[in-house]
């Protein structure tokens, strides 16, 4: 009679991947419960859009990049703007790059 339960080494040397904290996420939770003050930084509007500004600043999800898309670019209609992530609208193409943005490639 065993007087213990056999795994497998594969099941207990298994480790969940934990997502990483980052220093955005902390940010991005410590404006949202309140404590510190969203700002804007200089010449960010969000709601530029309805002025007629039509580029997109995107940041990507795993590099972080910050990549602006123009109307008729293969991503256009896909990339949604949350400005929560830093994200946000550009009037042209000169104010994107300005801002440190590069252009989609497709």
């Amino acid at each position: 009679m065993r007087t213990h339960r056999s795994f497998s080494p594969r099941y207990t040397t298994k480790k969940r991947a934990r997502p990483r904290f980052t220093m955005e996420a902390f940010h991005l939770a410590i404006i949202g419960a309140g404590v510190v003050p969203w700002r804007r930084s200089s010449g960010a509007s969000f709601a530029n859009h309805g002025v007629g500004c039509t580029i997109k600043g995107n940041v990507s999800i795993g590099s972080h990049e910050r990549i602006y898309h123009l109307p008729g670019q293969e991503y256009y209609e896909k990339t949604n703007i949350s400005p929560q992530y830093g994200e946000r609208w550009f009037c042209s193409e000169a104010e994107a790059r300005a801002a440190g943005w590069r252009r989609a490639r497709r």
